[in-house]
Parts: C-alpha cells; structure tokens; sequence
C-alpha cells in the first residue's frame, strides 16, 4: 500500500476513526499529519507512516481499518515518496482541528432513517428511489420513501423521484424531500400521507420546470 493509499484509507473512514479516538490521541494524530504534511523525504514519510499506523491500534478490533492493519498493510517495500500529496492529508487535519464540515448537506441527509439495500422490497437500482451512498454503511435508501412498518416504496414517492432525477441527482432529490419547503410550508418527506399527492407532485414539478 503507497502512502497515498493509506492516507485515502483513513479518508475513508475518518469519522469513525475520530469517533474511536481519546482527545490526546486526537493530538498525537494531528501532529503525526502535520509531520506528513510536511515531510520532504521518503524515510520521513514511512516514519511518520509507522507511527500513525501504531498509533491507529488503539481502534476496536471490530473496526475497518484495524481490519486493514491486520490484513497485511504495510509501508516496507512500497514505492518510494518523497512527499504525499498535501491535499487529502491538509483536509483530514483541517477536520481534526475542528474546522467546518465541508460536506454539511450531505452530512445532514446522512443523518436521517434509512434503509440498507438488502432491506428494500424493491430492486436496488429502481431509478424511482433515492440511493445515497454513506462512507461507511455503503448504500442508504431513505426511510419516508417506503410505507410505514414496511419496506414498500411509496408509489407518490417514486413518482417525484423520476420528476427530480433521483437516479442522477440524488444528493439534491433527497435534499428537496428533507429539506424546508417554502411552497409547501412544510417538509415534503413529513408531509406525506397529511398533504395530498398531487400537491407534492405538484410542488415538485414547479421546481423542475422553473429550472428549466
């Protein structure tokens, strides 16, 4: 694994790894980033590697980069680097030190009832449903798609996905059911069953032909 790799690993599943993290392992971590950040030769690289590799042992056995770890990761032998690319790595240690979430939206539709993949009545590649794709859960359907206590999609609901182009956009199809609705006074995603359908669909379609 190239140091670019590992820093990509760690991107991947940064959230959780703070998660996991005491605050003075948290320093440690930022001043091992900074380091790599940094380094202008590749023995600094792989040190600062090791030592973040050491440092990441104190995850749960059950966590996906421990798993990496343990699987055979290792920097001995990899290509040599003088620097990493300062990109990713300055982006992680801007999170690490509190900076704003850069993704805030996503961060927020996240954050909301969902459904795996392998939960759904529906095939997963149903354009008529709204697929986000989480860092670490892998695919996510939003739960006011389906009806209640079930996992069947609401056909009102496959209907406005199709108007909004779910299958394409899916971040701002989401976005546009869990966000404020101005025309609606409402939350479209808490409006169903209490506002009739075509009235959402309605709403939805003002949007799409507006931005035509």
């Amino acid at each position: 694994m190239t140091p670019d790799a590992f820093v990509a690993l760690l991107d991947e599943h940064w959230p959780r790894i703070l998660s996991a993290l005491e605050p003075a392992d948290r320093e440690e971590l930022a001043a091992l980033l900074q380091g790599l950040a940094d380094a202008v030769d590749p023995q600094a690289v792989q040190a600062s590697l090791r030592r973040m590799r050491r440092l990441l042992r104190v995850l749960p056995d059950e966590h996906a980069v421990t798993a990496a770890l343990r699987d055979g990761v290792r920097f001995v032998g990899a290509p040599a680097a003088a620097r990493v690319d300062r990109v990713p790595v300055l982006a992680l240690l801007a999170t690490l030190r509190g900076a704003p979430d850069p993704h805030p939206v996503r961060t927020r539709l996240l954050a909301a009832p969902a459904l795996a993949a392998g939960e759904i009545a529906a095939a997963p590649g149903d354009p008529g449903l709204i697929r986000l794709r989480h860092p670490e859960l892998g695919d996510r359907y939003p739960r006011f798609q389906f009806a209640s206590g079930t996992t069947r999609p609401l056909p009102v609901v496959g209907l406005i996905n199709r108007l909004l182009m779910a299958d394409r956009d899916p971040w701002g199809a989401a976005d546009w059911w869990l966000g404020e609705n101005r025309w609606l006074r409402g939350v479209p995603a808490e409006l169903l069953g209490s506002v009739p359908d075509e009235e959402l669909t309605r709403a939805a379609r003002e949007l799409v032909e507006g931005d035509e």
